[in-house]
């Protein structure tokens, strides 16, 4: 399993259009692969959307992006080039603690933090091992909701996904969780080089809410 997170920057203003316009296009969509989750940003870097989709491996995402461009329904429809300042798009690896995408309902309404921290190279390793053996305590607190590695793309890092019911949960649950004697952060004796936030809501079509 792998999933690919495309990162979109658009033009100010332009999330709403664009957003109606994948939502029209999306059933032809998911006729060649599923959408694991659609955000946008509310805070860090605005006017973007983040959207994520499963894979079995690289081939099938081949074979199903070749299917889509050669779609005469789903490319009759209007598309969002026309809106767009910029395009990411990264293969990642899901942490092996990280339960599949979709697969748990967080019930709607809820806000994302995705965290993303880069390393150094080979530090990867020691950070999912540190994550594995506290992660499940941490859960106790709040559900993650992603964790995966950088595949292709920006390489050496590490994001990880949290919901909360709004802000002041967040807030709550980051204090409890370093409480004294409190296990997280995890230890990994290792430190991110360079560490970087987003806030996201999911649109209403997202499986991920």
């Amino acid at each position: 399993m792998i999933y690919e997170v495309r990162t979109y920057t658009l033009r100010t203003g332009a999330v709403p259009e664009f957003t109606e316009r994948y939502e029209k296009r999306l059933p032809s969509r998911l006729k060649h692969s599923q959408l694991g989750a659609f955000w946008q940003t509310e805070f860090g870097p605005l006017n973007q959307v983040v959207h994520v989709y499963p894979y079995d491996d690289l081939g099938h995402r081949t074979r199903v992006r070749a299917a889509l461009a050669s779609d005469p329904e789903r490319n009759a429809l209007p598309s969002g080039q026309d809106l767009l300042v910029a395009q990411e798009a990264e293969i990642v690896i899901p942490a092996p603690f990280m339960r599949p995408l979709g697969s748990r309902d967080f019930g709607s309404g809820n806000v994302y933090e995705m965290r993303t921290y880069a390393y150094a190279p080979g530090d990867l390793p020691k950070v999912l091992d540190a994550w594995g053996k506290v992660i499940e305590s941490r859960e106790r607190l709040s559900p993650l909701a992603a964790c995966w590695t950088s595949e292709l793309g920006g390489l050496n890092k590490f994001t990880h996904i949290w919901p909360y019911k709004d802000l002041a949960e967040r807030t709550r649950v980051r204090g409890e969780s370093r409480r004294p004697g409190s296990n997280w952060p995890p230890q990994s004796g290792v430190r991110p080089i360079r560490q970087e936030n987003k806030l996201l809501i999911a649109a209403s079509f997202s499986p991920v809410r």
